[in-house]
């Protein structure tokens, strides 16, 4: 149950390849709007049709990106140790020093002059235990690797079913980390155990098409309902405060027990849209976003804020879902563009790729897996 399908010569491969990568570049894309969108609507105070789209995705948009990241590791979970902690801990640990200080480095001038010079060194080390809100998720997923790894050997329905009680609870303590894991866990957790479920439900998709399109019709309708449904007052107390700093509508969708059924149905509808669309020549981009997803994720902070600053201090553009829409765009294409010059010139590869001193098993190092752990 814990194994992803084979590779041998059914076509499992080539699909799971191909929409692994498309699911992902739908999940950074929403991943960028929901920033870029709320960003605008807070600095322009109001709001556009960009932001029903960012809680149309609500209820799906991290869940997928958990489940897709836990796709490959029954792959490498019984690595040694060392190997482990470095592949699956040190590696994102790099990333997020280096990308905290990046953002550190722009943010702290301001910092200084609103909270005086200690501000800034306060707010740094804060950042390792109360991480910002465009990095936390290479923050969290370390965590997840590493307690799949002492959890493995407990039955799977035990743990799904306490990942689960978590996610319905819900459990809202202000500590992002601990917040975000017993919210998310439960979709990493399905996509390590049923990755054979869900490469065998893509290849379903891809096969019967017609039948794919049907449930995403279904699935958008009773998804659009549940988003844009005010729940009832007395419900209310069971919605999460801080829903609307990430979409929330205050709808159906936010209660306990739906939120965690929309998080699997939209993940399986990302995966049947994926699946359908992935072998698309149109769509090659966006295997491409996928494959280069962290690339985004980590860089699409500045390009983002740079636009938004732009745009709303020229007053150019006054729409402010078209204003949205082009902080999306620039947040997206911005770090593609600062990849590709890394690529081409070579310099700057240390902000993308880690430098030999960040390796703490240097044993097949240079050894690539047949597939690729998402990411």
């Amino acid at each position: 149950m814990r194994t992803p399908v084979s590779t041998n010569g059914t076509g499992g491969a080539d699909l799971r390849v191909g929409w692994v990568d498309a699911a992902k570049g739908i999940c950074i894309i929403f991943v960028v709007m929901m920033h870029s969108t709320l960003g605008v609507g807070i600095a322009m105070g109001g709001q556009g049709f960009m932001h029903d789209v960012v809680a149309f995705a609500r209820p799906f948009r991290m869940p997928d990106f958990f489940l897709i990241s836990g796709l490959f590791l029954g792959f490498v979970i019984d690595r040694p140790w060392l190997r482990y902690i470095d592949r699956k801990v040190v590696h994102f640990l790099y990333f997020y020093v280096l990308w905290l200080s990046i953002q550190f480095a722009f943010k702290a001038p301001g910092m200084a002059m609103e909270g005086g010079w200690n501000a800034p060194l306060q707010e740094y080390l804060l950042a390792f235990i109360q991480p910002y809100g465009t990095l936390w998720f290479i923050y969290v997923l370390p965590l997840f690797f590493l307690f799949t790894r002492l959890v493995k050997r407990l039955p799977v329905w035990f743990v799904f079913a306490w990942a689960a009680v978590l996610e319905i609870m819900p459990v809202h303590t202000g500590w992002v980390i601990f917040d975000e894991f017993c919210a998310r866990y439960v979709y990493f957790f399905v996509g390590y155990a049923f990755a054979q479920n869900v490469f065998h439900l893509a290849i379903w998709m891809r096969t019967y098409r017609k039948s794919a399109i049907a449930f995403l019709a279904w699935w958008a309708v009773v998804n659009g309902i549940l988003v844009f449904t005010p729940a009832p007052e007395m419900l209310a107390g069971f919605i999460p405060n801080d829903g609307a700093a990430t979409g929330g509508t205050g709808g159906l969708a936010e209660l306990p027990f739906i939120s965690l059924l929309l998080g699997l149905s939209g993940a399986v509808a990302v995966v049947a849209v994926a699946s359908l669309v992935a072998a698309k020549d149109w769509a090659g981009w966006l295997s491409w976003l996928g494959a280069h997803s962290i690339v985004v994720y980590l860089a699409f902070f500045l390009p983002m804020a740079v636009t938004r600053v732009v745009l709303v201090r020229t007053g150019i553009v006054t729409d402010i879902g078209l204003v949205a829409l082009l902080v999306t765009i620039a947040g997206i294409v911005g770090p593609v563009i600062l990849y590709l010059a890394i690529q081409k010139t070579g310099w700057g590869r240390f902000l993308f790729a880690r430098p030999d001193w960040a390796w703490i098993d240097k044993t097949g190092r240079a050894k690539r897996a047949v597939v690729q752990p998402a990411q």
